[in-house]
């Protein structure tokens, strides 16, 4: 670990928690479903309806970082979408389109995608996905250096095939490497900050 005493844990949240500690109205918290040390919390967002890698910290420094869209850290998503998506969709989604957050443009950065044509080995949802039995669903996997609310589903949503499921599999090399929806595993500090390209340096 860094010298600084920090702690850093990589966590598979499951579909339906929040990204916080505390329960909001219906929803609950990580808490409900993990038992981290005091005084971490998550660093950047994932909402309740996605699953997949949060990265947990005390770290207060290293939340602005990742969020600091001069850096760009990459960020890579497994895609469940309706519809047998086309590579006229899996080409638009790779270039900067233009998406509604709260109520202004926003113009995207270009990223990459693919298109899976075998299912990833993933954990079954809980609940799983509704989809109608007569419309076809298929796989992407994409990769963006931008976090912006919702801005997955919006992207697939603009290109015609909605998302279904969404799981986080990586940001910035890091992954889940077998972890199971609800289990974390505590990483060192000083891989954090190299796979972020950043300096565990205090200024």
């Amino acid at each position: 670990m860094l010298e600084s005493g920090f702690r850093y844990f990589i966590f598979y949240k499951p579909f339906g928690i929040l990204a916080q500690f505390t329960d909001e109205g219906n929803r609950e918290g990580i808490a409900s479903v993990a038992n981290f040390p005091p005084h971490v919390y998550p660093v950047g967002r994932l909402e309740a309806e996605s699953e997949g890698l949060l990265l947990l910290t005390d770290d207060k420094r290293l939340n602005k970082q990742v969020l600091d869209p001069t850096i760009g850290h990459w960020r890579t998503y497994l895609i469940q979408v309706e519809g047998d998506i086309t590579p006229q969709a899996v080409q638009l989604l790779e270039i900067p389109m233009e998406i509604n957050l709260k109520t202004k443009l926003y113009r995207t950065l270009p990223s990459k995608c693919e298109r899976l044509f075998e299912e990833p080995d993933l954990p079954e949802r809980n609940p799983p996905v509704r989809f109608r039995k007569s419309q076809p669903t298929s796989w992407i996997r994409l990769e963006l250096r931008e976090g912006k609310n919702q801005q997955v589903r919006k992207m697939a949503a603009q290109v015609g095939f909605p998302a279904l499921r969404l799981v986080r599999e990586g940001m910035a090399g890091m992954s889940l490497d077998g972890l199971q929806p609800g289990e974390f595993r505590e990483i060192d500090g000083s891989e954090v900050y190299e796979k972020l390209r950043m300096s565990p340096k205090r200024r």
